[in-house]
């Protein structure tokens, strides 16, 4: 059981009565800090259960020594910094009191008074800083919980979610597909956020990111002198999130050279530094994601056969979003709402025209996209409603995405009219006589606001 301490109870285990007042005396210059003296180590055993933050132990005490008592404390709670005070300057004993968790030793002497001063003041801005943390990644679980960071209700999406519930209750690799664009990081991030690492590091490395002749020792880190610059060691990214998520994006970018270093370090569960000789062992979750299909690099010989299906896991496959329909409107109104808060703007929200000028739109660059789209219409809009004109489509992949979007004849027409639209301005009569179409067969639909730019 793991307990939280108390940041203003601290414990002085101490025999000698003059650094017993003394050290008393210190601790309570804070007047929030609450200070219990115990003169022997059994004592300050038995009531661990108020959760001291800081304890001050004397290592030469009546009934058991500092060094059992420390073990003690450690047993109950790793968090709990302990100052160790001796009148021996023994340093083989001050060593190994540190290896075995102490966070500081001092010897009794005049400068006993200003260096445990100094200690408490580090311990604090350390605790202080461990908080921060803490609360950091409680707001990234809070952000990353399946049902605030995953928008969307469509069957496509239910799919996801049904794979996600499993990806997060076991250590399964898992390779996440999709378009540019679709999420597959904000993917990763909720497994991660969900399981039982979710307290360790979520390190991203983008393979295609990081220059080829750098990226073995950005994965594996170097020693010092492996090569010129190596100036002292660095740690690879597979040591950094050590008992955590690796997620390895982009993962069809990757050199075929590098490739079977990385499958060994997967298999083995172990990796080499450049210029190490010492294997380093590592426990790390394995999450990747490409927008290619691998099988098929594979077959072209860009991509290790044996990798591929030691990478492959649970797959999960994340939908465009033109496939997902109505999510379209929820992601929006998400987006929308988000960037309001964020930039303190009032309350806006989108007119059933740009609605459904969104909903005939292909976003080829997917969530990313749309995302896009919303902010920059949220800025445009002069009212408290975002209408057509305010939503603006600049992706030169609109026309190649066109007939890749399965829609009805009547959802191609409003789709080709909103482009010709807005490409000449609002222009009815032009975009009229370039299509060949009646007038009236525009007007129409800017009545019945099927179109609208």
């Amino acid at each position: 059981m793991k307990h939280k301490f108390e940041p203003h109870c601290i414990f002085v285990v101490e025999d000698d009565p003059m650094y017993q007042r003394m050290i008393k005396y210190i601790m309570e210059l804070n007047p929030d800090h609450k200070v219990h003296v115990f003169e022997d180590g059994a004592s300050c055993i038995q009531n661990l259960h108020l959760n001291p933050s800081i304890i001050s132990l004397d290592y030469t005490l009546p009934d058991i020594s500092g060094g059992e008592v420390l073990k003690k404390i450690k047993q109950f709670n790793k968090d709990i910094s302990v100052v160790i005070l001796s009148s021996q300057q023994d340093v083989s004993t001050a060593i190994g009191l540190l290896k075995e968790g102490a966070y500081d030793y001092i010897t009794k002497d005049s400068e006993t008074k200003e260096r445990l001063l100094n200690t408490i003041d580090h311990i604090k801005h350390k605790n202080s800083l461990s908080k921060e943390v803490d609360s950091l990644r409680e707001e990234l679980q809070t952000s990353y919980k399946l049902d605030r960071s995953i928008i969307g209700d469509s069957k496509a999406m239910q799919k996801v979610f049904a794979l996600l519930e499993k990806a997060v209750k076991t250590n399964i690799t898992v390779s996440i597909t999709g378009e540019t664009g679709t999420g597959k990081e904000v993917i990763a991030k909720s497994i991660h956020y969900n399981s039982n690492r979710k307290k360790e590091a979520f390190i991203a490395v983008n393979m295609s990111a990081i220059p080829k002749n750098l990226l073995e020792s950005e994965l594996f880190g170097y020693e010092k002198g492996a090569f010129t610059g190596a100036n002292t060691s660095k740690r690879g990214m597979f040591e950094i999130a050590n008992k955590g998520t690796l997620f390895l994006d982009e993962m069809g970018e990757m050199d075929i050279q590098l490739q079977s270093k990385v499958l060994r370090a997967l298999q083995e569960r172990e990796m080499m530094r450049v210029g190490g000789t010492k294997p380093i062992p590592f426990d790390a979750r394995i999450i990747v994601a490409t927008h290619k299909n691998l099988l098929e690099e594979v077959s072209q010989g860009n991509f290790r056969e044996d990798l591929y299906y030691r990478l492959l896991g649970l797959p999960i496959d994340l939908p465009p979003v033109r496939e997902r329909g109505n999510d379209i409107l929820l992601l929006a109104d998400f987006f929308l709402k988000a960037f309001v808060k964020n930039n303190n703007l009032e309350a806006i929200k989108l007119s059933k025209a740009a609605k459904n000028k969104l909903l005939h739109y292909s976003f080829p660059g997917n969530v990313r996209e749309l995302k896009a789209i919303i902010e920059l219409a949220t800025v445009l809009t002069n009212g408290v409603e975002i209408g057509p004109e305010d939503i603006r489509f600049n992706s030169p992949k609109k026309a190649a995405n066109f007939l890749t979007t399965e829609m009805t004849f009547e959802d191609y027409k409003i789709t080709i009219v909103n482009h010709f639209l807005e490409k000449y301005d609002n222009d009815i009569d032009l975009v009229a006589q370039r299509l060949e179409i009646g007038k009236s067969t525009i007007y129409r639909m800017l009545k019945n606001e099927k179109v609208g730019t």
